[in-house]
């Protein structure tokens, strides 16, 4: 009896030592988390960057649509353009990029208001990355290397300046890039003064009184003045210009052959500014030397005292170092005769700039550029015709100031 338990208990224990096998192997696994990194948007501004000329005034030099070249401070006016070129790049897709916009605020850095969407360019897209990018992101410079299209793209950006009214003094301008994740501009915030405000000051009184017929007189000295909005910078080329002057009254006033006191001999523009054309005069007429007629000047010549078409108002301009006298068309005492005009065309550029003296920096006489608060100090001489009579204060002598 004893025996046959023990056996039982052997058997028992066989059993419970033999695994059960279903198949030839077996195996177990973990699971495995990737997340890669949120890659933040990149741009970069290439060397695509340039201020075109609007298309309703040309400039002295720049004509629609062409490069800004002239304008050498930070303000611009409604219908002037900068345009950029950037390259932008997101790692984790280019898809990822929602936007690439110019935007304008009063803080520089993103979030300021979107103004303009820039536009895929494809003529860079199938290149290179340019070394005027600079583009790096660390250690790694992308110079050089062949644009990806699935993580990068160039765009073009062309802002336009608006309205007055929608778009009025000082802002921080850039180019921003706006993904699913992040915001990125580039580098190069720019500060501009928006439609400023310009305006001219003239100070004091061009008046001469109880003048002799036959004789020469001279004025006080009056000031114009570049009074442009505080804190934009213009610069005001300067140019003058007039109109013949009449007796208002009737009064039988004759100076020397008609109701009329002429200004100057028929003195108007006679050649209009082309693109190739530099400043500088154009016409030869003078205060005191030989027309070209042959005739003399008559200012200070008692021979000429009776003949109506010679220069009869001429003027002395000085600022800085730089002053009327010596130009070409100015008489002994640095008196120069007036263009006739009643608005600013381009021939001004040839014939009417305040001080001409052929220095010229940048396109721009020297001495006739104001900056904000600055002034030229003018003054008039006249020769009043014999037989003259009546009292001629009806006409204008006009200044113009235009922004560079």
């Amino acid at each position: 009896m004893k025996k046959k338990l023990l056996n039982l208990l052997l058997t028992v224990m066989l059993v419970l030592t033999v695994p059960t096998v279903f198949s030839t192997d077996t195996g177990t696994g973990i699971g495995i988390d990737i997340t890669p990194e949120e890659f933040p948007v990149h741009i970069w501004m290439c060397d695509e960057r340039i201020v075109l000329e609007d298309c309703v005034q040309a400039g002295r030099i720049s004509d629609c649509d062409s490069p800004l070249f002239e304008r050498i401070n930070n303000y611009a006016f409604e219908g002037e353009q900068i345009e950029w070129e950037v390259l932008v790049m997101d790692k984790n897709k280019i898809e990822e990029v929602q936007e690439v916009v110019a935007t304008i605020g009063t803080t520089q850095g993103t979030g300021n208001d979107i103004e303009v969407e820039c536009a895929e360019d494809p003529s860079f897209n199938e290149g290179y990355i340019a070394d005027s990018c600079n583009a790096r992101i660390l250690e790694e410079d992308l110079s050089g290397d062949r644009v990806d299209p699935l993580t990068q793209k160039y765009y073009k950006c062309i802002f336009t300046v608006e309205t007055p009214e929608s778009m009025q003094g000082e802002f921080f301008v850039t180019v921003e890039a706006i993904s699913v994740d992040s915001e990125a501009t580039i580098d190069e915030n720019e500060f501009w003064f928006f439609n400023p405000i310009i305006a001219l000051t003239v100070e004091g009184d061009v008046e001469f009184d109880n003048v002799r017929p036959g004789s020469v007189d001279y004025s006080s000295t009056i000031l114009v003045g570049n009074d442009a909005e505080e804190g934009s910078g213009v610069l005001l080329d300067m140019f003058i210009s007039g109109t013949d002057f009449y007796d208002p009254d009737s009064s039988g006033a004759k100076c020397p052959d008609s109701n009329r006191l002429k200004l100057s001999q028929d003195l108007r523009s006679q050649a209009s500014l082309g693109a190739d054309t530099d400043s500088g005069e154009t016409f030869r007429t003078a205060c005191d030397i030989t027309q070209n007629d042959g005739s003399d000047g008559w200012i200070n010549d008692p021979s000429q005292i009776g003949v109506d078409n010679h220069d009869h108002l001429c003027y002395y301009a000085t600022s800085g170092s730089y002053s009327s006298a010596g130009n070409p068309n100015a008489d002994a005492e640095g008196y120069r005769p007036i263009v006739y005009s009643d608005q600013f065309t381009r021939d001004f550029y040839n014939d009417a700039e305040i001080i001409w003296n052929g220095v010229i920096t940048g396109g721009y006489s020297a001495g006739n550029l104001l900056t904000p608060g600055a002034e030229i100090a003018i003054n008039f001489k006249l020769g009043l015709p014999e037989p003259c009579v009546g009292n001629f204060n009806e006409g204008d002598i006009f200044f113009w100031g235009e922004a560079v």
